[in-house]
């Protein structure tokens, strides 16, 4: 049941259902959740939103008005009741047994990463569904609606606040995607996770993953077909390139509602700290900060996907990439986002000291160069060998990461095959 309150009869314990006003009045858009932190109690009090919407099946009501002084209850009987009735509107929050990995302790996050796959392949399902209307629009030259992407950016900040590898895990492991519409979630995940890495505020954050989500918006309206050549730069004529970001631009300048952060990031997101990005050349913090970001995250995908040269990196490699490159791209931010993905990323092959190739499945955020990994080829015997989810950080020494996997001449699946299959495989046998 929802009920309408003012900011001033919010209180801890109750389920935020809506919150009324201009996203501009406070740095939660509009978001769902259980209130229980008092920094955010305080910041909505304090904020200058109309009304928030509660739901009282979900969270705590609103306290009743006390009664009249001659028919008022015990004072211990009326906080019993208080008591038992705000416990009972509140939702049954037993801790269910946690899903991991077999023989592992979930490593990477509040909610392990085998259940947040779920939550993240709805949530890819309908970003899908938004993102592909949204490039539809705009090839007819129609600005964005930030109702309609306002929800893919919320659902995606919260995957990634449950579990920060999930999501991004999933756009590197699937291998039927479309070009654009994978490249625009996987951008706006990653940025969404960098500006957490990098402690921004939670209106930063959101505002970052909708740069990210919108910032090849431009593409819609060049004369060229991602999905026909598979995404790759060469085949795109550099003319038709160079004009996708004042394009984007000019079509996000035009909804009013969208942030300028944002689309700046359309017509900066190619630009490089040492001055050899385009359309204008930027130099250091000519570059605004999301842009900055967004240099790194776009080359990134970029380098994974085989954009620049036709070939698909291994997503370590591509980290050793950006380190090599290290002189386009902010240091700080460059290293914020190493954290972010980890040294051995989800999707990266690796070569372990037992003989074996394993895929990397998970990351422990203590240990970054000891995520979980999925073995199941030996390099001994040339075959596939029973495959076995392996936590490094906690394996005591059994086995470790020899380096990164070569799988040339293995007669192995296609590299993107490959991992969606070892992926689904390692959730299923967590189960």
């Amino acid at each position: 049941m929802l009920k309408r309150i003012s900011t001033s009869q919010i209180e801890l314990g109750m389920f935020v259902h809506k919150l009324e006003g201009s996203w501009f009045s406070h740095p939660f858009w509009k978001s769902r959740f259980l209130l229980e932190s008092p920094d955010i109690l305080d910041t909505l009090r304090n904020s200058a939103l109309d009304a928030v919407i509660i739901d009282i099946e979900k969270g705590c009501d609103v306290a009743p008005e006390p009664r009249p002084v001659a028919k008022a209850a015990p004072l211990a009987s009326l906080q019993g009741r208080t008591a038992f009735r705000s416990a009972a509107a509140r939702p049954n929050r037993a801790a269910k047994p946690p899903v991991m990995f077999a023989g592992t302790q979930p490593t990477s996050g509040p909610v392990p990463i085998t259940r947040e796959f779920g939550n993240a392949r709805l949530t890819a399902g309908k970003a899908r569904k938004v993102i592909s209307k949204v490039f539809l629009e705009a090839r007819l030259g129609k600005s964005p609606k930030i109702a309609e992407v306002e929800p893919v950016v919320e659902d995606i900040y919260g995957s990634i606040q449950r579990n920060p590898f999930a999501f991004s895990g999933l756009m590197r492991c699937k291998s039927d995607q479309e070009v654009a519409y994978r490249h625009s979630l996987s951008v706006s995940a990653m940025m969404v996770s960098l500006a957490r890495q990098m402690k921004l505020t939670p209106l930063e954050t959101r505002e970052a993953g909708m740069a990210g989500l919108l910032m090849n918006i431009g593409v819609a309206q060049i004369d060229v077909d991602l999905n026909a050549n598979q995404g790759k730069f060469d085949k795109i004529d550099p003319e038709l390139l160079f004009r996708h970001t004042s394009i984007g631009y000019d079509l996000l300048k035009a909804c009013d509602e969208i942030p300028h952060s944002v689309a700046r990031v359309a017509l900066n997101h190619h630009e490089v700290m040492d001055g050899k990005g385009f359309p204008q050349g930027l130099v250091g913090d000519e570059i605004d900060l999301f842009s900055r970001m967004a240099a790194v995250c776009d080359t990134y995908d970029h380098l994974l996907c085989g954009a620049y040269d036709g070939t698909g990196m291994d997503p370590a490699a591509a980290v050793t990439r950006l380190q090599a490159d290290k002189s386009r791209y902010d240091s700080n931010i460059l290293e914020r986002f190493i954290e972010t993905v980890g040294v051995y990323p989800i999707g990266t092959f690796v070569e372990l000291e037992s003989g074996r190739v394993a895929m990397v499945v998970d990351q422990d955020p203590a240990a970054p160069d000891m995520p979980t990994v999925r073995a199941f080829y030996s390099l001994e015997r040339r075959r596939h060998v029973t495959a076995e989810t392996i936590a490094l950080s906690v394996c005591y020494g059994s086995d470790a990461i020899k380096g990164i996997a070569s799988l040339e001449g293995l007669e192995l699946p296609d590299a993107a095959q490959l991992r969606e299959k070892l992926l689904t495989a390692a959730i299923r046998s967590a189960r």
